[in-house]
């Protein structure tokens, strides 16, 4: 009996059908029965006879973990890993990988709205909607200062574009606490600030590239913007206060609010926002980019179903688990 691999409620979405994706598939199919999991919470009663998972970010309990003996690996269809339980899957000898091949389709959503905060194209929009043609002035790039906050693979792919446009009067600020940040900046043609208030005090515009969920732009930090500047956040909403960035916005200390997630839960206090633009975590996603999703999550998956080692693991200890190496060649 061949064991089972479910799939993310993606992959049931045919707005994300492709040919590569057909064929991926199909190999996968051969090494077990394929099958899209539910939304929600993914706990014990999806466990029996699962060897393999591509999963998006359901939460994946302890439960789940426990009753799933022949799981061998849990491939995330993204970056995220929050809801993955990343200690227990290496506790019990489960292999969790993630797909960073989506890296330069969120610097490009970056730049796109790096210039279109710089043209307040949001704002011209909705006046000529409104019927008010006023001419208003706007920003260039080229000259300007864009800081960027977390200089990872993200931000080093957003300076790489940046840089022509900024031209030879425009500066590009990062901040960073990784030890090698000097040497990296240099290689990008960036300035180190050390700390972010003057990061966010000497930038027109400013964005985020950092991981995790804690909060590291409040008040404090927003009141030293300018008022013409914008903060763009296409990593996760949770990095900026919303009640603080929502009051800054409608105070003038900042132009602009851009947020790669939607207008809900703590959001939901920006619906119609004119200056507050909210993008359904859609900043990584694009034709090409699915595809590098799903076949890298599809060889993260048969890779270790085929006894070899994937690629992009999140817990390399794990590769010690007495479990981890019956199942994986020498």
């Amino acid at each position: 009996m061949p064991g089972k691999i479910l799939l993310a409620p993606v992959f049931a979405n045919d707005a994300y059908d492709s040919e590569p994706r057909r064929r991926g598939l199909q190999q996968l199919a051969e090494l077990g029965t394929t099958e899209v999991y539910p939304a929600g919470d993914i706990t014990a009663e999806h466990a029996a006879g699962v060897v393999g998972i591509i999963a998006d970010s359901s939460l994946f309990t302890r439960s789940f973990y426990e009753a799933a003996s022949d799981l061998r690996v849990i491939a995330r269809w993204g970056v995220g890993f929050d809801k993955v339980n990343v200690d227990v899957a290496t506790e019990v000898g489960v292999i969790i990988t993630v797909t960073p091949v989506h890296m330069d389709t969120v610097a490009e959503y970056t730049i796109a709205q790096w210039l279109a905060t710089l043209k307040r194209t949001y704002t011209l929009n909705r006046l000529s909607h409104s019927g008010d043609f006023s001419i208003i002035r706007t920003y260039d790039a080229q000259g300007s200062t864009l800081g960027l906050y977390g200089f990872g693979r993200i931000g080093q792919q957003v300076a790489l574009r940046a840089k022509p446009l900024l031209g030879e009067h425009g500066r590009l600020l990062v901040f960073d606490i990784r030890p090698d940040i000097e040497d990296i900046a240099a290689q990008f043609g960036a300035e180190v600030v050390s700390d972010p208030k003057t990061l966010f005090a000497e930038s027109d515009t400013v964005s985020l590239h950092v991981s995790g969920d804690n909060t590291i732009v409040d008040t404090d930090l927003l009141a030293h913007l300018r008022p013409h500047a914008s903060l763009i956040n296409p990593s996760r909403g949770n990095l900026v206060d919303d009640e603080a960035v929502h009051h800054a916005v409608d105070t003038e200390k900042l132009y602009y609010y851009v947020v790669d997630d939607p207008v809900d839960g703590p959001r939901t206090i920006h619906k119609d926002h004119p200056r507050i633009i909210c993008t359904n975590h859609n900043g990584g996603i694009t034709r090409e980019s699915t595809i590098r999703l799903d076949l890298q999550s599809i060889e993260q998956v048969s890779d270790p179903l085929q006894g070899r080692q994937p690629a992009h693991i999140l817990n390399p200890a794990v590769l010690d688990h007495p479990r981890v190496k019956a199942f994986l060649n020498a």
